[in-house]
């Protein structure tokens, strides 16, 4: 009896060690191809600012594959030919993935949003000409806005299927036969539900004007979605703004963000990070800090054509008589909040940012050995440095006024519709050429009239002589 009861015993155990064995496998199994992240580090700062992780893979990045093969399966979805360069990324030859869009391996490769896809510049003196590439300056080209749309589009389409995705994902890229079952059963189901359900919390936009090229609404969508504050009507579609030269921004004590709702650059970066899609728990606070010390010692970009030497002598002493003491680093007022009813411009941006946002922002992340303590509401728009100017066009914090010479201009006198969006450089006006047929074919029509759009104020300098104009703007372009 003893040595049945013994059998049994031994029998039960192997029973629950080949079941715990296999529950074991299983779990590996799924942990190693759905969850194992595998980090890439760039030895460059320069590559990590353009191409490193922040953290938005895990949380709200698409596989890898499939995104790389979207444009291909749904061209007609695209705003014109070109793939993902048609929606303003720019992508170096050689590259896996257009500056700004990180890979990663979390489980399978994903793709992820970093930093630089906001915060790169290009300028062409001519059409024929090859882009120029700044980092750290504002996108004039990346609509980031048709970008969720045409992902969103993608989702939306019957053929959004494995079957239709797996024989596109053959051409580029031999994955394994359990690879393709896991893409077929798990992947492309829970991308199409995950991009569908971004879609659904985005769908506020579609009842504001078009952001357009090199604009972005910076903080509705987290305003919206991550703090759950109640939808209103607001309106806060804002120009894309340079990030470089941080270390005397820092030591000056600028306040950040057109309106200065942030005064610590740390956590400018790391709701940077929260609005482009990292989560608390994914946000790479690693490689936030590689960014940070990148854009900390990063200059601003020299003027890359001819200037006239003499008109930048005469210009010098305009600037400071008329500008510096709110836009010349040491200026009084530079980086400091301006009243928006002394500046005059535009009130949209700043009435979108409620002081319930600030605090619950400030409460987000307080489970976290990171934090926000510094978020707050103001009223009024910064006065900002001026550095790199020349490539910060359009002008205004809504990128409401084309060009330097038009911002000399009363508004009324302003171009009232343009295109934005064309990196095309024009040297007289000091901005992107915004009119003609090819601005036309490919920027964005930018209309003041619509909400949020509008060109007034920043009177500043409009009284000005037109000789004094043209020195003023010379200078200008050497900051």
């Amino acid at each position: 009896m003893e040595a049945i009861k013994s059998k049994i015993g031994k029998t039960v155990t192997i029973i629950f060690l080949v079941i715990a064995l296999l529950i074991g496998s299983v779990g590996y199994i799924a942990w190693y191809n759905l969850f194992r992240e595998v980090p890439v580090y760039y030895e460059s700062p320069e590559e990590h600012f353009k191409y490193g992780s922040i953290g938005t893979e895990a949380s709200e990045g698409i596989p890898y594959w499939i995104w790389l093969v979207l444009p291909r399966l749904f061209p007609e979805k695209l705003p014109k030919p070109g793939g993902y360069t048609s929606l303003g990324f720019t992508w170096e030859k050689g590259q896996e993935t257009p500056i700004g869009i990180s890979k990663m391996t979390i489980g399978f490769p994903r793709q992820g949003i970093t930093c630089a896809v906001c915060h790169t510049s290009t300028v062409r003196e001519t059409p024929k000409d090859k882009p120029l590439i700044f980092l750290g300056g504002p996108s004039s080209k990346f609509d980031s806005q048709s970008y969720l749309r045409f992902l969103a589009a993608c989702a939306n389409d019957p053929r959004f299927t494995p079957d239709y995705i797996l024989s596109e994902i053959n051409y580029v890229y031999n994955l394994s036969w359990f690879d393709k079952l896991l893409y077929r059963y798990v992947i492309i189901p829970q991308t199409k539900k995950g991009i569908l359900r971004q879609a659904a919390g985005l769908a506020w936009m579609d009842s504001r004007p078009d952001w357009g090229a090199g604009r972005i609404s910076p903080f509705n969508p987290g305003k919206f979605r991550y703090l759950e504050q109640p939808l209103d009507d607001t309106v806060d579609n804002s120009d894309m703004m340079s990030i470089w030269n941080q270390k005397i921004k820092v030591e000056s004590g600028f306040a950040y963000h057109w309106d200065g709702l942030e005064t610590s650059l740390v956590e400018t970066i790391q709701t940077g990070a929260i609005g482009d899609g990292a989560s608390p728990k994914s946000i790479n606070i690693e490689g936030l800090k590689r960014v940070e010390e990148f854009i900390t010692e990063l200059p601003p970009p020299k003027y890359p054509f001819a200037l006239n030497t003499e008109l930048v002598v005469k210009g010098s002493k305009i600037f400071n008589n008329n500008c510096a003491s709110c836009h010349a680093f040491g200026g009084k007022k530079t980086g400091t909040v301006i009243p928006v009813e002394e500046i005059g411009t535009d009130r949209h941006r700043l009435d979108m940012w409620t002081q319930a946002a600030a605090d619950s922002y400030n409460q987000y992340a307080e489970d976290y050995e990171w934090d926000f303590d510094y978020l707050r509401k103001t009223n009024g728009y910064v006065a900002v440095s001026l550095d790199g100017l020349w490539l910060r066009a359009p002008y205004l914090h809504n990128g409401s006024v084309p060009s330097l010479q038009d911002l000399l201009e009363k508004p009324e006198n302003r171009p009232q519709v343009f295109y934005r969006g064309y990196d095309v450089y024009n040297q007289e006006k000091v901005g992107f050429v915004a009119e003609g047929a090819e601005a036309q074919k490919v920027g964005f029509k930018y209309d003041t009239s619509l909400v949020a759009n509008g060109n007034q104020g920043h009177l500043y300098g409009t009284d000005l002589p037109g000789d004094e104009k043209t020195a003023l703007i010379e200078y200008l372009k050497t900051l």
